[in-house]
């Protein structure tokens, strides 16, 4: 049987029980912090996931439809919406893919393409700045062509080899397809900002 002596001597001292007190605090706040990040990241994510699927969907450039506006490989951001202007890019799902390509006319509105590329909306020429060439491209809609309602229709910028609303395979978008305006490209870095 030990003595009070020999308890005493096993004993820690104050300065000992300090160290161990500031050991245990620190583990502590050590796991709050952990925690609360955790937390924190699994929110910011979870957040940024509903945004980008209710609001602002990123999309990846697949194909040369869009040269030279969009590129393969190119990163972009769209803005869910159906109200368009001549001219904004339009992302929409045609079968099971998702096709980027150029509004041209509304509902109602009367499009026409001469043998050079000339495309006319109610019978004026379209002022095409993002061309960098023209051409009639694969059509097989008789031209000069009506939109139906609650349709839109769709050019590429590489007018050769787009396939759009010229093509009775894609055809004019209805409301129902449209995921919405892409505003920005973020990838590559070089491009980076508003797409016009």
């Amino acid at each position: 049987m030990k003595n009070k002596k020999e308890i005493a001597s096993e004993l820690p001292d104050i300065e000992q029980l300090r160290e161990e007190l500031y050991r245990e605090q620190h583990h502590r706040r050590y796991h709050q912090v952990l925690r609360s990040t955790v937390y924190t990241l699994v929110v910011v994510s979870a957040a940024a996931v509903l945004i980008a699927v209710l609001f602002l969907p990123v999309l990846q450039i697949y194909g040369s439809s869009m040269v030279p506006t969009l590129k393969e490989g190119n990163i972009v951001i769209a803005v869910k919406g159906t109200e368009f202007e001549a001219g904004d890019l339009v992302c929409f799902y045609s079968g099971n893919k998702l096709l980027v390509k150029r509004y041209i006319a509304g509902p109602g509105q009367w499009v026409d393409i001469d043998s050079d590329g000339d495309v006319y909306v109610d019978g004026e020429l379209l002022d095409e700045p993002y061309l960098t060439e023209k051409a009639l491209g694969e059509c097989d809609i008789k031209l000069p062509y009506q939109v139906p309602d609650e349709r839109i229709f769709c050019l590429g910028d590489h007018r050769s080899t787009s396939v759009d609303s010229r093509s009775m395979a894609v055809g004019c978008v209805a409301d129902e397809q449209i995921v919405g305006k892409i505003i920005f490209r973020v990838w590559p870095l070089a491009d980076f900002g508003t797409v016009k």
